[in-house]
């Protein structure tokens, strides 16, 4: 690993994505990328008897989808990182459980897929593991109830809200070579502006991303061109014109290279308010979308910029403001 200032470090040898995973719910499917997920619900419960059981489901979907398409065995894996929004982070850890595979959990609200990412990107790197499946996952009825209102309550929603995606994301990580490869990392530094609207994240999260990108750009001494997209996780509409705005004033003008996973999830209707949100938002998009494109040869290069709010019921109730961070991979398509 080669340290480039504070929070910014490249891959001495590249870490390769060997294959990759989705599992949706219903919303999803019926968005813009519906096509592009391995497995799909028709109904949030996903064949359970509770919502806390079918996020479950969605993590099993997504590794088993990784696995199969590359024809690695479970036994191989080392280890199993991932996270999720369901108190603590019972979703992976039944889903590690019931696999049987080595569990390391991670938590950075939805930041999570990213964030689990780095982490396993490391153990490739250090030869502590030769695979590592990195992973999240959130379900609307998990999340809604936990971080804002109970579904049952039909609470009417303030339109700065977003729309928790029910939906998994898992990637194989190794040494061998494949067509995209992880090539740096960005550590975000944590962020409070004093807000504490629950109901506007996007707007919590944004300085957190700006904060992030102009760090990874400082350090890896690279520039907005060197990317062909910089994808945040789930800023929403007003979180990413927030983060536009924010861009242009510190000299970044952005906008033609940003695009947002929650913005991009759902199609655009007053249902889903700002758009999509939570740790499976980044991690389905990511997947279903940048590695496809980045496959086809539509990107070379793509940085992605996943934000998470890091507050609680608790803290909330308490009246606490809410601090937020934003992680960052490079990701790079390889010629075969």
């Amino acid at each position: 690993m080669n340290k480039l200032g504070k929070h910014t470090w490249e891959y001495t040898q590249p870490i390769y994505i060997q294959a990759s995973g989705t599992a949706v719910g219903p919303e999803e499917l019926q968005g813009p990328l519906g096509t592009r997920f391995d497995q799909s619900y028709s109904s949030l419960y996903c064949g359970e008897t509770s919502f806390l059981k079918a996020e479950r489901v969605l993590m099993n979907d997504a590794i088993q989808a990784c696995l199969h398409k590359s024809g690695v065995r479970k036994k191989q894996i080392d280890y199993f990182i991932a996270g999720d929004l369901d108190h603590q982070l019972t979703a992976s850890a039944y889903t590690a459980r019931d696999l049987e595979l080595s569990f390391l959990g991670m938590y950075a609200a939805c930041a999570t897929a990213i964030q689990s990412i780095i982490m396993s990107s490391l153990l490739i790197e250090t030869k502590l593991a030769n695979y590592a499946i990195a992973g999240a996952s959130s379900h609307f009825g998990v999340a809604e109830n936990q971080f804002r209102y109970p579904t049952e309550f039909a609470v009417q929603k303030q339109q700065s809200a977003q729309y928790t995606v029910t939906g998994a994301g898992a990637v194989l990580l190794s040494r061998q070579k494949s067509p995209i490869k992880i090539t740096s990392a960005t550590i975000g530094q944590v962020i409070d502006m004093g807000l504490k609207d629950t109901t506007n994240l996007g707007a919590v999260m944004a300085p957190a991303a700006g904060h992030t990108l102009l760090t990874h750009l400082r350090e890896t001494e690279r520039s907005l061109s060197d990317y062909d997209l910089i994808l945040t996780g789930d800023l929403g509409r007003i979180g990413s014109n927030i983060f536009r705005k924010w861009m242009r004033e510190h000299g970044y003008p952005i906008d033609e290279r940003h695009e947002d996973g929650g913005v991009k999830i759902f199609r655009s209707t007053n249902v889903f308010l700002s758009g999509g949100s939570g740790a499976g938002c980044v991690a389905v998009v990511t997947i279903g979308y940048v590695l496809e494109e980045l496959q086809k040869g539509t990107f070379n290069r793509v940085l992605v910029l996943a934000t998470g709010a890091l507050f609680s019921q608790d803290s909330a109730r308490q009246g606490d403001t809410i601090p937020a961070v934003a992680h960052a991979v490079s990701l790079e398509r390889v010629k075969m």
